[in-house]
């Protein structure tokens, strides 16, 4: 097989494009902490009323600056339905699912985690500012998936 000269020339160019766009992207991930996802809880999501700490979803105090949030995802609906927290404290959410895949997305924030049935997810974020939040599902769950929100209060402690 015959290349002409510019195939050749453009050929080793994407390939060398694409070596060191790779290069670039490997080393700033590894350099700024980011590994890839492991570590992975896992729950019965048959069992879930009935396993720690999902058998009592809601915020609990940790310590003075940390507070645990559990919340069960489930058909259209999220447990707790309120949720109440302290400005600028750090807040661990704790959540799994029932049922079907869903999300936790925290509307304005950086909170955005799939619920996975048989998966325990973390997400640690401080608030720094008082008001209300809506957490919304982005993941379909079904025919009443639309009406899958909550909301979050933030006030001053």
């Amino acid at each position: 097989m015959h290349l002409h000269k510019y195939e050749k020339v453009w050929l080793i160019f994407g390939i060398l494009s694409l070596i060191v766009f790779l290069s670039i992207v490997g080393v700033t991930a590894f350099a700024h902490g980011h590994t890839p996802a492991g570590g992975m809880d896992v729950i019965d999501p048959e069992k879930v009323d009935e396993t720690a700490p999902f058998n009592e979803p809601g915020v609990k105090q940790i310590d003075k600056d940390t507070y645990e949030v559990v919340i069960v995802a489930q058909a259209f609906g999220y447990n707790p339905a309120k949720i109440s927290v302290p400005v600028g404290k750090e807040i661990i959410f704790t959540s799994t699912s029932k049922d079907v895949v869903h999300s936790f997305t925290i509307e304005e924030t950086k909170v955005n985690m799939m619920v996975v049935p048989g998966r325990i997810t973390h997400k640690s974020y401080t608030f720094d500012k008082p008001g209300n939040y809506l957490v919304i599902c982005n993941e379909y769950c079904g025919t009443g998936h639309h009406f899958m929100q909550t909301e979050i209060e933030v006030y001053e402690p």
